[in-house]
């Protein structure tokens, strides 16, 4: 079966495996852990930031990163089919008692005259105040679309105005700095926090990481402990992710051009897909994942009638050549 329902398929490589298994560890709970600390600073100096906390899952990662600009009662703004507001079950509203409202772009994108209408300025007690906005490159149910850096910094520019703060969902940043060239640095200057992924495109078995100024992440730690996140000799996994940002990043423009083959295929114009993610309309999309699964290739459903598929580490571009001509004849 050649698996493209999503790229945290992926499998740990042999030298990932070997990586994890002479990781030096301790006891993270107490900060004594020289693997994640590594990994942490790492990752926060990768975007310009002060700190970041290393987490066992990317909506984790994002729960922290959300509640540490969003008080309870406030609203954080977010582009309609956003991985937090359609992906992680409702957590913000569970956990943080925060509420959403969104825009709505069928790339994803931002849209910076419908944040503008939407945002609404502390108006005491009468009204909602937005307390955030968040983009999420690239986006996930946008079929892997990047936001152009320029969208972004004109959000940036928006927001400091204003007073409010900006969230980046950056689960497959990674991607789209392999695919425009945009250095990791300018993706963190728009953001005051951010996520970023290690167990997708980057093939780490498990972990995310928030990111964002020292007092953020020392109050994230207290949140993550009470959420039931505080994790002991997590070296091992840390390991894996340090291993990936050394070996796995520049690799993913093989993702990418494997994305743009399965395109092709499908009927889908290769330039509209950014990354490593293409989704197709299919009227009958369930049948259309059951066929293909009897062809032997694994797809996912989307939405009612639209299928996903996702190359990653796992794929190679065999693998890919073959889901490409079973996926055409169908």
């Amino acid at each position: 079966m050649i698996d493209l329902r999503s790229d945290t398929l992926t499998q740990p490589t042999e030298e990932m495996r070997a990586a994890m298994a002479r990781a030096e560890v301790g006891d993270d709970v107490y900060g004594e852990d020289p693997t994640v600390n590594a990994l942490e600073e790492r990752v926060a100096e990768t975007f310009g930031h002060e700190a970041a906390i290393f987490t066992p899952t990317g909506s984790m990662a994002n729960v922290l990163a959300v509640r540490s600009v969003v008080a309870p009662g406030q609203e954080i703004l977010c582009e309609s089919l956003a991985h937090i507001a359609r992906a992680e079950l409702g957590a913000h509203g569970a956990f943080s008692g925060i509420t959403m409202r969104n825009w709505i772009h069928p790339r994803g994108q931002v849209d910076l005259d419908s944040i503008r209408s939407l945002f609404a300025p502390d108006m005491g007690p009468f009204f909602v105040p937005t307390a955030a906005v968040s983009v999420e490159n690239t986006h996930n149910f946008a079929g892997g679309a990047v936001l152009p850096l320029a969208d972004l910094r004109d959000l940036r520019e928006f927001a400091t105005a204003v007073g409010t703060r900006v969230h980046l969902d950056g689960a497959r940043i990674w991607n789209a700095h392999v695919a425009t060239g945009t250095p990791l640095r300018e993706y963190g200057a728009v953001a005051d926090v951010l996520s970023v992924c290690l167990s997708k495109g980057l093939g780490a078995p498990v972990g995310s990481l928030m990111v964002g100024d020292r007092d953020a992440i020392t109050e994230a730690r207290v949140w993550r402990k009470r959420m039931g996140g505080g994790m002991r000799q997590v070296g091992i996994l840390a390991a894996a992710g340090l291993h990936a940002l050394d070996h796995h990043v520049e690799r993913l423009a093989d993702d990418h051009a494997h994305a743009r083959l399965l395109a092709e295929a499908c009927g889908v114009d290769p330039e509209s897909v950014d990354t490593n993610i293409v989704v197709v309309e299919r009227a009958d999309a369930a049948e259309f994942v059951t066929q293909a699964r009897e062809a032997g290739v694994a797809v996912a459903t989307v939405g009612p009638t639209a299928v996903r598929m996702v190359t990653h580490l796992g794929i190679d571009r065999a693998d890919a050549e073959t889901a490409a001509k079973a996926l055409a004849a169908l």
